[in-house]
């Protein structure tokens, strides 16, 4: 039994982040949610609590992959936000939902988050002390540049797109690490 249950979850997760991707935590449906996930409304408040704490569950989970799946490499910033520009190529629904979270959700903090950024950002001050990484910027400061050039093709508007003409994904990747070489150097 637990194994379905854990299956239900997952599978409500998983509808949530599409759902939430498209519409939002405020234009999202539970009504599509459930019927995407092949369960029930009553599904998503038994493990939930309600929509907000589904559209939590599926914040944390993005979180999570984000922190695990690019990793910090202070001798490779720009590696680093070139790595995150792929993660949202490849997964475009994590900028999305960030943009969303941010939006309408943005008062509730991540707890894994805030003390990844602010290990993160520490690292990049010891770095900056050994003087392997500029100092123009504070730690802090840095991390977030590297973090929102990283998501530099995924937010910008469409006629910034059309008129920069990067479609190839390879180059795209390149102008994220020569950016961010820009700022570390």
């Amino acid at each position: 039994m637990e194994r379905d249950a854990e299956a239900t979850r997952r599978r409500l997760v998983a509808a949530g982040r599409a759902e939430f991707a498209a519409h939002g935590l405020n234009g999202a449906r539970v009504d599509r949610i459930a019927a995407a996930a092949r369960s029930n409304k009553a599904q998503i408040y038994h493990y939930f609590g309600n929509k907000a704490g589904l559209f939590d569950a599926v914040w944390n989970e993005l979180v999570e992959q984000i922190v695990v799946g690019v990793p910090l490499d202070v001798d490779d910033l720009p590696g680093f936000a070139a790595g995150l520009s792929d993660l949202y190529a490849e997964h475009p629904e994590i900028p999305r939902i960030v943009t969303w979270q941010r939006l309408e959700h943005g008062d509730a903090l991540n707890e894994l988050g805030i003390s990844e950024v602010r290990a993160r950002s520490a690292a990049i001050a010891a770095a900056q002390a050994r003087g392997l990484v500029s100092t123009r910027f504070e730690p802090q400061v840095l991390f977030a540049l590297l973090v929102h050039v990283a998501m530099l093709w995924a937010a910008a508007n469409p006629e910034v797109l059309a008129v920069a003409d990067l479609a190839d994904r390879a180059r795209r990747r390149e102008m994220i690490r020569r950016v961010a070489a820009a700022l570390v150097e």
